[in-house]
């Protein structure tokens, strides 16, 4: 009786193992058949999402812009980034001085860009409010 449970318990086993290799060529091509079709483009703008995220968008460009033109004790602005720099380059170490002047640059070249973003966002919200207004 032991014996016939485990001839059974073998079989079902050699069964399950050769069900699940069976599956698999054809669980990979149903995975590959949608990804050769495009999903449906998008029908619109998203304006609504756009005017709808308008208030938390102006609210974090601001901050960030406040925050990179604030003075040396300012966490994360561009007067504490070249306090930094000027520490290291005073101090010798090359190596970090390399390391902040490169963060500088590329926080000085995020200004422009948080301020071009400011003025757009600007005409958005005046966009978003003539819209409700119909």
């Amino acid at each position: 009786m032991l014996k016939s449970r485990r001839t059974a318990a073998a079989i079902g086993a050699v069964a399950l193992t050769g069900a699940l290799f069976a599956a698999a060529p054809a669980q990979a091509d149903a995975g590959a058949k949608p990804s050769s079709s495009p999903k449906s483009a998008p029908k619109g703008d998203g304006s609504k999402a756009v005017c709808k995220r308008l208030p938390k968008t102006e609210a974090r460009v601001n901050a960030a812009v406040t925050r990179l033109n604030g003075d040396a004790t300012v966490s994360g602005s561009i007067a504490r980034l070249e306090q930094r720099v000027a520490n290291a380059k005073s101090e010798g170490h090359t190596e970090i001085y390399t390391y902040l002047n490169d963060r500088l640059t590329a926080r000085k070249n995020l200004l422009p860009t948080l301020q071009k973003r400011q003025a757009d966002l600007k005409a958005v919200s005046t966009w978003c409010a003539a819209q409700k207004s119909k």
